[in-house]
């Protein structure tokens, strides 16, 4: 059987990258190895469990470029994230858009300036294998990234002001493939606010597959905020692998609210004793939209602690699917993890699965989960309209105060509010 068009095209593309850009850092090798892999398995199908609820037929029949492109994008576009903040347009690093100055304690820069001048030390992660048949897009994204960020925060450097990832989609001359690989490292007891924007500069349909390294050392705390926000004809794949030593702390909330298929997967590895996570989010999956969410935290050390709070809407024809996984290996004894999956159902053909799973190897444990599908509230609804609320305002502020739990849990003010002006923005959509 031949190879999707996605993968060919993929492989085709991959020849009309230049030495320079393949072999960067003595890469050239691991890049053809990890794609020769992926050609080998292929794109996962209905048989892989890791993605047996989102269906990749479509996206198989697609052809993208491989090749960087880059897009002149007005300033002002950004004017609602102030710096510091590292921009990236179509994959590629724009300097006059990035504003990376005046942070002590922190080296940030783009993985491009590395692979350019950089030792094979500093880019090393990029020779990681991944030897699961359905990780094709991980491996793809070994084979292809030439950019992202790299960001290291000394030890016991606190950085006061948030710092803003921002992964810009344009249109361009072709759909392209859009491949971004970040690594994120905080020293011991350094604490930084990140802030990962996917947002649409204008309208497109590109591929975005980007895949992230978080490792917190003893003590470091990490609050991470993540919006994909990107055009409606986009696809969206990203993955994020995180490692934490003992007393670190890291605490995420996700806001999927864009693309045409998005799916992320999250993989927290809980290494040190006493790590502590905090992970919730919102989906919405809208009129044809299909948003996949996949969690597999891993407790590892003793007295270690996870809290997941996730919650899921869809309307028209939407899927929205999430799967929330644990495990509490032996020898993990204190461990404390908690799930809690809620979601909406807010039209009568939208769909919502999920599938929580919770896996005890260890004595001494408190863990529960609980997963639950419905709709709004009756008697509340009633109460607003009786009040002279508009029923569509008034399913609205229902919908808002739904997700109030997890945007509560954003730290940061000036964050909190231009968060929640976007799903507050993306939900009169959905009701108009």
């Amino acid at each position: 059987m031949s190879a999707p068009l996605l993968l060919q095209e993929l492989e085709r593309g991959f020849a009309a990258l230049s030495g320079r850009q393949r072999d960067a850092a003595g890469l050239g090798a691991a890049r053809r190895e990890q794609l020769a892999a992926a050609l080998a398995d292929g794109l996962p199908g209905a048989r892989a469990e890791r993605w047996r609820h989102t269906s990749l037929r479509a996206l198989e029949r697609r052809a993208f470029s491989p090749l960087p492109a880059s897009a002149d994008i007005d300033a002002a576009t950004l004017a609602a994230i102030p710096g510091p903040r590292i921009v990236f347009v179509n994959g590629v690093f724009a300097a006059a858009l990035s504003q990376l100055d005046g942070i002590d304690g922190v080296v940030a820069m783009p993985l491009s300036s590395a692979l350019e001048t950089g030792t094979a030390r500093d880019v090393d992660f990029l020779a990681r294998r991944f030897e699961a048949a359905d990780e094709t897009f991980a491996r793809l994204n070994a084979a292809f990234a030439l950019d992202g960020l790299l960001l290291q925060v000394g030890a016991g450097v606190q950085v006061a002001e948030p710092l803003a990832l921002v992964m810009l989609g344009a249109a361009g001359d072709a759909e392209h493939a859009v491949h971004l690989r970040h690594c994120i490292q905080l020293g011991d007891g350094a604490r930084l606010t990140l802030c990962e924007y996917q947002l649409a500069a204008t309208p497109q349909a590109h591929l975005v597959n980007s895949l992230m390294h978080l490792h917190l050392r003893s003590g470091a705390r990490l609050d991470h905020v993540r919006v994909q926000a990107e055009d409606a004809g986009a696809t969206v794949l990203a993955r994020s692998d995180v490692v934490l030593g003992s007393a670190a702390d890291y605490r995420r909330i996700d806001l999927e609210i864009g693309a045409n298929l998005s799916r992320h997967e999250l993989n927290v590895a809980l290494q040190g004793k006493a790590a502590r996570l905090s992970a919730s989010g919102v989906l919405l999956a809208d009129g044809r939209r299909h948003v996949d969410t996949r969690l597999q935290i891993d407790h590892i050390a003793r007295d270690t602690a996870c809290e997941l709070t996730w919650r899921g809407l869809a309307a028209d024809r939407g899927r929205a699917v999430f799967h929330g996984g644990i495990a509490i290996r032996a020898g993990a004894d204190g461990t404390a993890a908690q799930l809690s999956n809620k979601n909406l159902l807010l039209s009568a053909n939208a769909e919502i699965d999920t599938q929580p799973v919770l896996e005890i190897h260890a004595d001494e444990v408190q863990a529960s989960h609980g997963a639950t599908v419905g709709q709004l509230d009756e008697a509340a609804l009633f109460y607003l309209r009786s009040r002279g609320v508009p029923e569509q305002a008034a399913r609205t502020l229902l919908t808002l105060a739904f997700c109030r739990v997890v945007l509560d849990g954003i730290g940061n003010e000036s964050l909190r509010e231009r968060t929640d002006a976007l799903l507050s923005a993306r939900l009169l959509q959905v009701a108009a």
